[in-house]
C-alpha cells in the first residue's frame, strides 16, 4: 500500500463533501489536476491506497483520509489536445475517515521528521507522495 496526500479547496470542495457522497454509496472523481507530476503520481496510485486530505487555500491543513477506490482513467474534466487525446486522467476516491484534530501545515512545517515531505518541499504540488513514516507522523499528530 503506498501513501498520499491530495488537495482541494474547502470553499470548492471539502471533506465534508466527500464523506457526505461516501455516505450515499458513490466516489468522487479526483478531477481538474492539470500538473504533470501529480498526473503522474495518480497514475502511480492503486485501489486500497490511502490519501490525506488537504484543505488548501483555506485553513491549509490536513483533514481526514481517504482511499483510492477506482485506477487512473481519463478525467471527464479535460479536453482533447491537438491530436485528439485526453492527456490528463484521475482517480476515484471515497472518504475513510477524519483526523479527530485537523494537522495544520505550520504544525506540518516544524515537526521533527516531516522536514522532507513532498507538501513542504513541493508546496504547489496538488497531489504528493507520503512516505510510511510521514504518514504515521501525521496521523498521530492528528489524534489517530
Amino acid at each position: 500500500m503506498a501513501y498520499w496526500l491530495m488537495k482541494s479547496e474547502p470553499d470548492v470542495f471539502s471533506f465534508d463533501d466527500l464523506v457526505a457522497k461516501t455516505a450515499k454509496g458513490e466516489a468522487e472523481e479526483w478531477h481538474g489536476v492539470r500538473n504533470f507530476t501529480a498526473r503522474n503520481n495518480m497514475k502511480e496510485m492503486e485501489v486500497g491506497d490511502l490519501a490525506f486530505f488537504y484543505h488548501s487555500n483555506i485553513g491549509k491543513e490536513v483533514v481526514g483520509i481517504m482511499k483510492i477506490v477506482a485506477p487512473a482513467h481519463k478525467d471527464s474534466t479535460a479536453e482533447p489536445n491537438d491530436k485528439g487525446k485526453v492527456v490528463w486522467e484521475c482517480v476515484d476516491v471515497q472518504s475513510v475517515e477524519p483526523l479527530p484534530k485537523p494537522v495544520t501545515l505550520a504544525t506540518i512545517k516544524q515537526t521533527p521528521g516531516l522536514e522532507q515531505m513532498e507538501l513542504v518541499r513541493l508546496s504547489r504540488l496538488s497531489v504528493s507522495r507520503v512516505t510510511p513514516e510521514e504518514w504515521d507522523i501525521v496521523c498521530r499528530l492528528g489524534g489517530k
